[in-house]
């Protein structure tokens, strides 16, 4: 029996993890914190907010008084931390915004869990959700291992590194009985349109550019959602207090090739002449310190705990286009900004 807190549980995967949780395990109680800022969508979550083991609670992570009191009232013993900034651009612009959430609020919630729990850590696990983007920049070969150096190239990145050595120092200074994930990049339903797939879906659908940096040549790793958060939930359950786990979905495309098989896929599924999709790339100035490849050897995860993706990224992506097509007042909502009225219309009235 856990009473598990879920920070950022409104966003992408947090929305996915929760709907997990609850609907998985109904002996849990599940409380949701989300501070709802852009990327954080009340929406994603409309077929689960009135299940009995589940609360919503608006909330910021960097508050301490508000964790504190969420502490108090539910005792919680477990914490689930998916709360963060995750776009890159965001951070290039807003670098402050990421080391506030990211890095204060993770050392905000240690504290709040290292206070109440008062040393006795029985049944009692933090866990971290991360990103593989903390090793920094692979070249045309080679894989990031759990013992890879961090080597962060941007402020997001540089942000989720510190919030991961935070976690470490309370395993090592405290012995609180932590667990940490990294996690290639994540594709799937309920993707906020300014990520890289759900922006090209949604461009492809109104005919609009599909922006690509430089000549497209970037190399990622790409996970379906669900296979992501099927991890968490066996490394939560049996995964090893104090260590680490790369989560990877084996999975390389160059961000060009991913486009044009997007278009691809698109074109079929609209009834639209083969090639058209694919004559909206367009090639904009690269981003800056743009990280070339990330590759994920999450030979570890395989061999202790059993995981391995279910879906390679053709399937998963049919699956996804479908999920937003027929989903397109979910997706007008996010674009327009209507999303965000929501939590006003069905929380500020209880």
């Amino acid at each position: 029996m856990h009473t598990v807190l879920i920070t950022g549980g409104a966003g992408f995967i947090g929305s996915h993890l929760t709907r997990l949780f609850v609907t998985k395990y109904s002996q849990y109680k599940i409380v949701n914190i989300d501070k709802l800022t852009y990327a954080g969508n009340l929406e994603n979550l409309k077929d689960i907010e009135h299940s009995p083991n589940y609360e919503f609670v608006k909330g910021d992570i960097t508050d301490l008084p508000f964790l504190r009191s969420l502490f108090e009232k539910h005792q919680f013993t477990a914490v689930l931390h998916c709360a963060a900034e995750s776009h890159v651009d965001r951070s290039i612009t807003d670098p402050l915004a990421f080391v506030t959430t990211n890095v204060v609020g993770t050392g905000c919630l240690l504290q709040t869990a290292k206070e109440f729990w008062k040393d006795n850590f029985d049944n009692k696990i933090f866990y971290h959700i991360s990103t593989d983007e903390v090793y920094g920049s692979l070249g045309k070969e080679g894989f990031f291992t759990e013992e890879t150096a961090y080597d962060p190239r941007s402020p997001y990145s540089a942000s989720k590194a510190a919030s991961d050595h935070l976690v470490r120092a309370f395993y090592h200074t405290y012995h609180m009985p932590v667990k940490i994930s990294n996690c290639s990049n994540n594709y799937g339903p309920f993707h906020f349109p300014e990520k890289l797939i759900p922006l090209c879906i949604h461009n492809i659908i109104n005919n609009k550019p599909l922006p690509i940096y430089g000549k497209g040549e970037n190399i990622r790793d790409w996970l379906y959602v669900e296979d992501h958060v099927r991890a968490i939930d066996v490394i939560f359950h049996t995964g090893k207090i104090g260590e680490t786990y790369n989560i990877g979905g084996h999975n390389e495309w160059t961000n060009i090739d991913l486009v044009k098989e997007l278009c691809k896929q698109m074109d079929l599924k609209l009834g639209r002449e083969t090639g058209a999709s694919e004559k909206l790339i367009t090639y904009v100035k690269d981003r800056a310190g743009h990280d070339l490849r990330y590759a994920i050897d999450a030979t570890k995860l395989k061999n202790e705990l059993g995981w391995m993706p279910s879906l390679q990224f053709e399937e998963g992506i049919s699956k996804t286009i479908d999920w937003y097509l027929n989903n397109t007042e979910w997706l007008n909502h996010v674009t327009s900004g209507n999303y965000q009225n929501y939590y006003e219309q069905q929380y500020d009235k209880r």
